[in-house]
């Protein structure tokens, strides 16, 4: 369930960057197809608690550097090892492929930090890209790291939608993923969210964090090399001292 009032500060934000000038709250209120008085109430009330501010006079609202302050703080507290960092620079250059870090959040796994590939045609992401986590290698590969009955209490708020052809439609089918890939010792999507994108996974467990590396890429290119790109992802994580959940 999506909350309204925390989901339009978040819309603020991307308006504010994709715009990057500031706005009025009656522009912000067009932009965004939002009632006016709501728009006024919220802009009045991050105005008030230093979140937005006038950098010129009657001249429109713009984000304050106190985001920047609390996202910096947040972030630091919660930092990727630089090995870890320097492994997927390293899986990256070894398979020429997309290679990230995931982690979960919710019905989502989310992209914490992306190593895209060079290719013209490659797998594009970003940092803090959400993918659906019943519907992907990233997803299955941290899955696994859950309880049994941690994962079933999860799958009564996944609505299962079919992305493709090939999406899992309900718990049965993702456990079978989950199974598949347990036994294979690598998680293998194959255009089950997006169509002709072939994902590998491997999962890593780091200081009690349950983390996914993945390499992503177009089909005809990364369906024949999966099982070589698990391993190379896996001889890159015996290689750091992250191995064993430590």
């Amino acid at each position: 369930m999506k909350v309204r009032q925390a989901a339009n500060v978040i819309e603020l934000l991307e308006f504010f960057a994709e715009r990057l000038r500031p706005a009025t709250a009656a522009e912000i209120a067009d932009g965004l197809g939002w009632p006016r008085s709501s728009t006024f109430n919220l802009v009045g009330t991050l105005a008030e608690l230093g979140y937005l501010y006038e950098p010129r006079g009657r001249g429109g609202l713009y984000p304050t550097s106190r985001w920047l302050s609390i996202a910096q703080a947040v972030s630091e507290a919660e930092l990727l090892p630089e090995a870890i960092l320097r492994m997927v620079a390293q899986v990256a250059a070894e398979t020429g492929e997309t290679t990230l870090v995931g982690t979960a959040a919710g019905l989502h796994a989310i992209v914490m930090h992306v190593v895209e590939s060079e290719a013209p045609i490659r797998y594009f992401a970003a940092e803090g890209k959400r993918l659906p986590i019943h519907s992907c290698a990233t997803g299955w590969a941290l899955l696994s790291q859950l309880p049994a009955a941690q994962r079933k209490a999860l799958y009564k708020r996944i609505g299962f939608e079919a992305y493709t052809p090939q999406s899992p439609l309900d718990p049965v089918a993702v456990e079978a993923q989950i199974a598949q890939g347990a036994a294979r010792g690598y998680f293998l999507s194959d255009g089950e969210f997006s169509p002709h994108l072939v994902g590998v996974s491997v999962p890593l467990a780091v200081d009690g964090r349950q983390l996914a590396i993945s390499v992503a890429g177009p089909q005809f290119r990364c369906l024949d090399r999966a099982e070589a790109f698990a391993g190379m992802v896996r001889d890159a994580i015996a290689a750091t001292e992250f191995q064993n959940g430590r």
